[in-house]
């Protein structure tokens, strides 16, 4: 079995998350002071800094890539967040490319002031494997600032699960060579049917 699909069944940029028809699934990692108590509670600690801009991401194997499966000096535990899909889309409408692009921004002048004046943003990196190579397609991190920040910890989200355990074990798994027990296991994520209106800026 391969690690994922490949980039010629995947358009280069769309959104796959774990969801529903009201919600989203984003992840996150924290060290285990912030983390453990967030998934305790169902909400973030008072240690956590609301005044910085936090970056959610919808796919899991790219959080892997990006905190080593969980070993990261201060990104030990690993965070699932189920999150409202009025909230996640209400960001995207909102968000701005974190690069300049012409065609969508005009002058670099107009997209400065864009990404300073919005309270999201996107880029679009390339989707990892799970021995963390890149693909051909991208994957969406959408960093939360200000005013989405705010209704991120405080109106969208709807569940924490620690998903540390998780990480663990199809990272022994993958190193291990058991790619198909591996890929068995990990989180069933999906295309999201956002239209232009919600995605169509973001298109890089």
């Amino acid at each position: 079995m391969e690690d994922r699909p490949t980039g010629r069944t995947r358009p280069r940029f769309e959104v796959r998350a774990r969801h529903t028809d009201s919600t989203v699934t984003v992840y996150q990692a924290y060290r285990p002071d912030i983390g453990r108590p967030a998934a305790r509670d169902g909400r973030f600690p008072p240690s956590w800094r609301r005044e910085r801009m936090t970056w959610i991401k919808p796919t899991f194997l790219w959080m892997m890539y990006r905190c080593g499966w969980g070993t990261k000096r201060d990104q030990e535990t690993v965070l699932a967040l189920e999150i409202s899909r009025e909230g996640f889309c209400w960001a995207l409408r909102n968000a701005c490319l974190s690069h300049h692009v012409p065609a969508l921004h005009g002058d670099r002048a107009d997209w400065q002031r864009r990404l300073r004046e919005a309270p999201a943003r996107v880029q679009w990196d390339p989707e990892r494997d799970l021995h963390f190579n890149p693909l051909p397609y991208r994957s969406l991190q959408l960093g939360l600032g200000g005013e989405a920040v705010a209704r991120y910890a405080d109106e969208w989200i709807v569940g924490i699960e620690d998903v540390t355990p998780l990480a663990a074990e199809i990272r022994a798994r993958v190193r291990a060579g058991e790619l198909e027990r591996a890929a068995a296991v990990l989180p069933d994520e999906r295309p999201m049917p956002l239209g232009d209106e919600v995605l169509g800026h973001l298109r890089a």
